[in-house]
């Protein structure tokens, strides 16, 4: 099949084919002798493998050495699992970041207490004299 092809059956562009062929998420694909791109069914079982990864926020380089491990199938999946549980991982520090940002948000936010002047408004006032700095230290772990 086409590259348009694969893209309306996975359900996204060309653009975003030819970016995990790049990236080396994808495997290239054969050329016919008009030099056409030419998939198979194991690529739209791989992107769609990627694309289920990247909506599960996995990075690339997780997605790589997922795609590592499921190449060799004989294999246990400890690797897998490991994988997965840092994934969750993550996801619980993100999740405890979010928090903390609703909550300086939502103190921000108290400090407006209706309409008026935009040179009064407390929302204002708290943004030029928030120290982003110590706030983005204390709360970025993962850099």
């Amino acid at each position: 099949m086409k590259i348009g092809e694969l893209a309306k059956i996975a359900h996204c562009t060309t653009e975003t084919i030819r970016f995990y062929e790049k990236e080396g998420l994808l495997p290239e694909a054969e050329r016919t002798e008009a030099n056409y791109r030419s998939y198979s069914a194991r690529h739209v079982e791989r992107l769609r493998f990627i694309r289920n990864c990247r909506a599960l926020d996995m990075t690339h380089d997780e997605i790589r050495a997922l795609l590592r491990l499921t190449d060799a199938p004989a294999d246990g999946c400890g690797g897998i699992n490991t994988l997965i549980d840092e994934h969750i991982a993550h996801v619980d520090t993100r999740i405890d970041e979010l928090k903390q940002l609703k909550a300086q948000l939502t103190t921000l936010r108290e400090q407006c207490h209706g309409e008026q002047a935009v040179e009064d408004c407390g929302i204002v006032q708290g943004l030029t004299e928030m120290d982003v700095s110590a706030t983005r230290a204390r709360h970025t772990h993962l850099g």
